[in-house]
């Protein structure tokens, strides 16, 4: 905890670039949120374990974490039902507390902190898609309380994580929105192979043809894209 901010620059450029080649190997958000807590603890001094708490509609919920102890403690704030993560996720601000402070508020889930030694409290609101909050938790088994430059570390790193999550969430969503292009696409260019065998064998029109396709899926209660790739392939094989 006497580390110079100094002293501790490289070790925080050090974790951004870890998160950067994480991106750039996995677009997975468990791997994401995982990658986040290790790097943390070394963010940010005065943090001896981390984890992510989301809370969607279901719940609250521990996505990533450093160790079992750091999980067991985040059901204890979910039992009681509100915690330094629970009330940085809610109100969107940093929650910094010490162990004393702690008690007054959160009997239950400092207890449970207590009996794993862990006596101060540091959570930062996390958004990681629309529609579910979150929040980056810091425990330290030291009575600390944590220092206001162990927070503007956290909200630092916090900020460039949003911003990473956000950036590999839309890339994600583009891809979908490619591959499911794709498939309408080829899904297109095989009906209309379809249609150009049945209009060049039984001298038909375009609609007709497609009528025939679509009487023809209707009847077998197959996608019309579907019976046009099979009807394609019979006719390869005459």
């Amino acid at each position: 905890m006497t580390e110079e901010p100094g002293t501790h620059l490289d070790e925080v450029k050090d974790a951004l670039e870890e998160l950067s080649a994480t991106v750039e190997v996995t677009d997975e958000p468990g791997e994401l949120l995982q990658a986040v807590c290790e790097q943390v603890v070394r963010v940010v001094p005065g943090a001896d374990m981390a984890s992510i708490t989301l809370v969607g509609p279901g719940g609250a919920s521990t996505a990533a974490s450093t160790s079992e102890v750091a999980v067991s403690i985040d059901s204890a704030q979910y039992d009681e039902g509100d915690g330094p993560c629970l009330r940085a996720a809610r109100t969107g601000e940093t929650v910094r507390v010490d162990v004393g402070t702690a008690e007054r508020l959160w009997p239950h889930f400092t207890g449970v902190a207590r009996e794993h030694g862990v006596a101060s409290y540091l959570a930062a609101p996390l958004l990681v898609v629309e529609g579910v909050a979150g929040a980056i938790n810091l425990f330290g088994l030291g009575a600390h309380g944590f220092r206001d430059l162990d927070q503007q570390y956290l909200e630092l790193y916090t900020l460039v994580v949003t911003t990473v999550l956000r950036l590999s969430h839309h890339a994600v969503q583009a891809r979908e929105q490619v591959r499911h292009l794709r498939i309408a696409m080829d899904s297109r260019a095989v009906i209309e192979q379809a249609k150009g065998i049945l209009m060049a064998a039984h001298h038909i029109g375009e609609e007709e043809a497609f009528r025939l396709l679509a009487a023809r899926s209707q009847r077998e209660n197959v996608k019309l894209n579907a019976v046009a790739a099979r009807f394609v392939a019979e006719s390869c094989r005459r």
